[in-house]
């Protein structure tokens, strides 16, 4: 849809229901409550945030406010000069917010009175109402009845031992058939993290920590501050960003009901990366390092501007205006999988050159919308290959906008 415009009327959408049973206002806050609290959506405020707002606008008669850009700038602080053209975040978070509908309806919420749903092309949400199947007449269930009793004899003369046995097979088959046609089809995102979660073992969701130096002088002290008065607080702090996307990882384990061990800093050693497969978020500044800087593409912290090396030389994704608060209106990151020589178990790994990049890097790897996008046109075999994307990301108010994928390599 071009320039955030959101075809369909403004008015409130009821699907399925006379004037008499229409939902009201209140009910329909009712199910949006039940639907915020439920597991789909408790994870995900970003998703939380989008569905009250189309709702309560809808409900309040402003459907025809509900344009792209208006979205971004209400509900992801975009600012007043936000292109929807330049930054699919509300495109991808309506997507995902369909994807969370439809999971909780198909589960927790497949017996409730109304349904809120977002049709595709659209971001009015649409209240329908569940009818509840009219009971059978008891003519017409009394008569089947004494159909049954007339033919019980002609069944238990042909239900034979062997027949039976067969009958049994064809009911079980087609449950089979049902159970598998009822499953989900996975989806590329559930591809991308196959290979990490084969087998039973947990996976380390470990996060770096950060250096952060503190003043510490004596109180009343005059004068202007000395390096010697700025103290190293060594393995205290994690980045905002590395936070985010640890949180967003954590989530996705959890809704897989997988097991999963949250380390940080050096509280992470090789053998536990022997032990099963792990995920190193924020590694860049780290001794993590030592393990990525064996890969195609890596961050250097160290060269000025700082930037992402493609086998050890220099790139065009670097961040030469980087204030020294690394408070930047972009950032570069990279995500990578592999099977890695030395710890001799798979390996994910995400990383920005600031906070920014790593935030939008989690998005990246726990989204099926931008995973499916950051996939497109990869090489048939990508599912049993190492792998590594390279992101550049627009910051837009201090949150990261969706990453664009720059780079890719399959090996």
């Amino acid at each position: 849809m071009s320039q955030g415009q959101s075809p369909g009327p403004s008015s409130m959408r009821v699907s399925e229901g006379s004037d008499a049973g229409a939902p009201n206002d209140e009910r329909i806050r009712e199910e949006l409550h039940r639907v915020l609290s439920s597991h789909e959506f408790r994870s995900s405020k970003r998703s939380q945030d989008f569905l009250r707002y189309v709702v309560e606008n809808t409900l309040n008669g402003h459907g025809d406010m509900l344009k792209e850009r208006t979205i971004g700038i209400d509900v992801f602080g975009r600012s007043t000069s936000y292109d929807p053209s330049d930054d699919a975040t509300v495109r991808v978070k309506a997507g995902e917010v369909r994807k969370r509908l439809g999971l909780y309806y198909s589960d927790q919420g497949a017996a409730n009175p109304i349904r809120i749903e977002l049709p595709s092309g659209t971001y009015i949400p649409e209240f329908r109402v569940a009818h509840a199947q009219a009971g059978a007449e008891p003519a017409p269930a009394a008569r089947a009845a004494a159909a049954e009793h007339a033919s019980g004899i002609e069944r238990r003369a042909w239900l034979t031992p062997r027949r039976a046995v067969l009958a049994g097979l064809i009911v079980i088959a087609g449950a089979a058939l049902a159970w598998l046609g009822a499953r989900p089809a996975p989806t590329v995102l559930d591809e991308f993290w196959a290979p990490v979660l084969k087998g039973a073992s947990p996976v380390f969701v470990c996060a770096a920590y950060v250096p952060v130096w503190g003043l510490d002088r004596e109180a009343g002290a005059k004068g202007p501050d000395r390096p010697e008065d700025f103290v190293a607080l060594t393995d205290q702090f994690v980045g905002g960003g590395d936070l985010i996307a640890t949180s967003r990882l954590t989530s996705m384990l959890t809704r897989l009901r997988r097991p999963y061990r949250l380390k940080v800093g050096n509280d992470v050693s090789f053998a536990d990366m022997r032990s099963g497969p792990a995920v190193l978020v924020g590694y860049s500044y780290t001794r993590w390092k030592e393990i990525s800087s064996q890969m195609r593409y890596f961050i250097d912290g160290l060269r000025r501007p700082i930037g992402i090396l493609d086998n050890g030389k220099a790139t065009p994704w670097v961040l030469p205006n980087l204030p020294r608060d690394r408070r930047t209106s972009e950032d570069y990151a990279i995500v990578s999988r592999v099977f890695h020589p030395d710890t001799h178990a798979m390996l994910v790994e995400l990383a920005g050159i600031t906070q920014y990049g790593t935030d939008a890097a989690g998005d990246l790897v726990t989204n099926p919308d931008l995973m499916a996008e950051a996939l497109r046109g990869a090489p048939p075999d990508w599912r049993t290959k190492n792998l590594q994307f390279v992101l550049h990301v627009k910051v837009i108010s201090g949150a990261p906008s969706s990453p664009q994928v720059v780079a890719r390599y399959f090996w």
